[in-house]
């Protein structure tokens, strides 16, 4: 403004996306951008700077009667061993009593400083209406918090990704949202790595596990420098040729520290033409965890064979492999119908 005044655009949700698109006009009073959140579908808006008024203009559209009011949405602070304070993306459906004995879906990644917005989903409202809770973990590793939220999740400090996680988990069990025997939780690719590590330090702490193409053997991975991408990769991990970044990521490495226990259920998935996570490592990982675990419970090993890293390509199929994550965790949370 030519007076330099300056003021923030309210949001109506707790917890949210929202990005500046380019305006055409140079000159005008209006802002454009997209919005989205766990509740409110893709929208763009146009934001009007001097009344202050915002105009929708387009909202990707829910079929099935679609009712964002039968949501609930929370963003809380959950404090680590060290006292940082991670934030927390919470949905649920409004009526879902959070006395202990709803079921919970916790999703976490925490690498390469990359954010894990609330966005909406079309798929998640499946979870949503048998009455699960999903919660998105912002740990450190992300980019949510900014560039010291990454710093402090990566080389020396990256056990912070999962001890953050981790005090994630009991805070929700603490604080009745669900319970150890109803939860659930995923990632994929850093994400599972961030899977792998979890289980092997608490395995306890969870009643099912989903890891989508899961960096689970991070020592033979990054002692390879023929592969493509190991040596672009020590800026996140370190070179394990040093021996203080060896030992910090043999500490961690989730194939390296299968030890004899009892893990929660197990679905791993992999792609034969990954070119990111081989499809080997998932395929390592179950075969350790079989021949050392102690307990009985499931642990399946999908491969697609015509897939890489992001999974299978054409929406249906992809809404296929969504399904089947979604029913083990429905499964596994003993949701039936």
């Amino acid at each position: 403004f030519a007076d330099e005044a300056s003021h923030y655009v309210d949001f109506p949700d707790q917890g949210y996306s929202v990005g500046g698109i380019g305006n055409a006009e140079f000159d005008t009073p209006l802002l454009r951008f997209n919005y989205q959140s766990f509740v409110t579908p893709a929208s763009v808006y146009d934001y009007d700077v001097t009344t202050r008024r915002r105009t929708l203009l387009k909202q990707t559209p829910v079929l099935g009667g679609y009712d964002a009011t039968r949501y609930t949405t929370r963003r809380v602070f959950v404090s680590t061993y060290d006292g940082a304070e991670v934030p927390v993306s919470l949905v649920f459906r409004t009526d879902v009593p959070l006395d202990g004995t709803a079921p919970l879906l916790l999703y976490g990644y925490g690498s390469y400083g990359i954010c894990l917005d609330p966005t909406f989903s079309h798929a998640r409202l499946s979870l949503l209406e048998r009455g699960v809770v999903f919660a998105l973990a912002h740990i450190r590793g992300g980019g949510e918090m900014g560039e010291a939220w990454h710093d402090k999740g990566k080389l020396q400090y990256k056990r912070n990704t999962f001890t953050d996680f981790i005090a994630v988990a009991e805070y929700l069990v603490h604080q009745r949202y669900n319970s150890n025997d109803r939860l659930a939780i995923m990632g994929g690719s850093a994400g599972g790595l961030l899977m792998g590590a979890v289980i092997n330090m608490r395995p306890d702490l969870f009643k099912a596990a989903v890891a989508q193409v899961p960096f689970v053997d991070v020592m033979n991975t990054m002692l390879d420098d023929t592969l493509p991408l190991t040596t672009g990769e020590y800026l996140e991990w370190g070179n394990p040729n040093e021996p203080a970044a060896y030992f910090t990521m043999r500490s961690y490495c989730p194939y390296t520290n299968v030890t004899p226990q009892r893990y929660p259920n197990l679905l791993l998935t992999a792609g034969l033409n990954d070119p990111r996570v081989s499809y080997w490592e998932a395929a390592k990982f179950a075969a350790k965890l079989r021949a050392t675990k102690l307990d009985d419970n499931l642990l399946l090993l999908r491969t697609n064979m015509g897939a890489g890293h992001a999974g299978a390509s054409g929406r249906y199929d992809a809404w296929r492999e969504t399904a089947l994550y979604f029913s083990f965790v429905l499964w596994q949370l003993g949701i039936t119908a």
